[in-house]
């Protein structure tokens, strides 16, 4: 699935894609006291804060300027993360549009008090919109994956996009139907 150019985004010139690992990055946080919730666990807005942040980097850097986020998806915390947890925010560009691209990022937290290797705690995807200096859609370079991961990770994300678009659709004819009818909710 791909996006459908308008006349007016077919006359844009095309850019040179851009491959997977080109923006890739990880960010790394050490979690403290003043990170916790009442349970004395890292806050998981903390942990979104940090997904958003790592997620944005490569956005920009995919991009090559300014990206904003558009949303979040399906952010799951798998396990809690405590106090003194290195953190690692690993994230990459999954898939490209036009003018948005979906970031894929993993969470794990290496234990402070255990040898483990790290463990995953989190997961999300976010889209991002490409913006210029005018806060106006710009165009993206078009995500090249790289291994059987990356082209699984695209697919993937053409799904979610997929499924966010008709969700979006069909929460607007349910209030367009509800208008008519008279409702004014």
């Amino acid at each position: 699935m791909t996006d459908q150019a308008t006349d007016s985004e077919a006359a844009e010139p095309d850019i040179p894609g851009k491959p997977t690992s080109a923006s890739r990055t990880t960010l790394s946080h050490i979690m403290t006291h003043n990170d916790t919730n009442l349970l004395g666990t890292v806050h998981g807005g903390v942990i979104m804060k940090l997904v958003d942040d790592a997620a944005g980097a490569v956005a920009g850097r995919h991009s090559g300027g300014p990206a904003v986020t558009a949303s979040m998806d399906e952010m799951a915390f798998l396990e809690p993360v405590r106090v003194g947890d290195l953190v690692h925010v690993k994230a990459q560009v999954n898939w490209t549009g036009r003018t948005s691209m979906e970031v894929g990022v993993r969470v794990l937290a290496e234990r402070w008090n255990e040898s483990n290797p790290p463990t995953q705690v989190g997961s999300a995807y976010l889209v991002f919109a490409a913006v210029d200096a005018d806060g106006k859609p710009r165009q993206v370079p078009p995500v090249i994956p790289e291994t059987d991961r990356d082209r699984r990770r695209y697919q993937e994300a053409q799904i979610r996009r997929t499924h966010r678009l008709a969700r979006r659709r069909a929460i607007r004819e349910l209030r367009e139907q509800r208008m008519a009818e008279g409702f004014q909710d």
